[in-house]
């Protein structure tokens, strides 16, 4: 994957492509020259320039996870015992095997890992502390937290830090 610097800079028409494209992955080439002031044809270069360079990874629909009977999330901290790179790459492996899991982080201070999960209930969220996270060998430590209200579902970036950063 090429970075900035193997790019080019992005202009402020790529930034405003890629902030369109965020709002809204299903824009044609058409709807999104209205947005950003160019040519469709212009739209489209770009558009695959920044697919090609790996800016844009991808495309996906966001579902609505209490129409489907998924009601709970949680955020899981996790401490390994022993630490070595072989339980953190089997503990990586296992998190990537278990569809509740929707994002994982590695992180600094007490806990090693923070997990982002989804389940219908609490009895299926204790099945996935109980029965999937406790038996693993290298987990030494768990601890949960329930979110009560989502302040902010966001993820889209910062698209304006850029500009700070030398892209014109």
């Amino acid at each position: 994957m090429a970075d900035l610097q193997e790019l080019g800079a992005l202009d402020r028409f790529d930034l405003k492509l890629l902030a369109a494209l965020e709002a809204d992955g299903r824009l044609t080439n058409t709807e999104l020259a209205e947005k950003v002031g160019l040519s469709a044809s212009q739209c489209s270069r770009r558009r695959i320039r920044l697919e090609e360079t790996g800016i844009i990874e991808g495309y996906s629909a966001r579902l609505n996870a209490s129409r489907l009977g998924i009601g709970l999330l949680a955020l899981i901290q996790v401490t390994l015992s022993p630490h070595s790179k072989e339980n953190a790459k089997k503990f990586r492996d296992f998190v990537n095997g278990v569809d509740e899991i929707q994002e994982a982080f590695a992180l600094t201070g007490d806990a090693d890992y923070l997990l982002k999960v989804a389940a219908p209930d609490l009895s299926g969220l204790s099945r996935i502390i109980n029965d999937l996270i406790l038996p693993q060998a290298s987990v030494s430590h768990v601890k949960s937290s329930i979110v009560l209200t989502t302040l902010k579902d966001s993820h889209r970036l910062p698209l304006s830090a850029s500009r700070s950063r030398g892209i014109t």
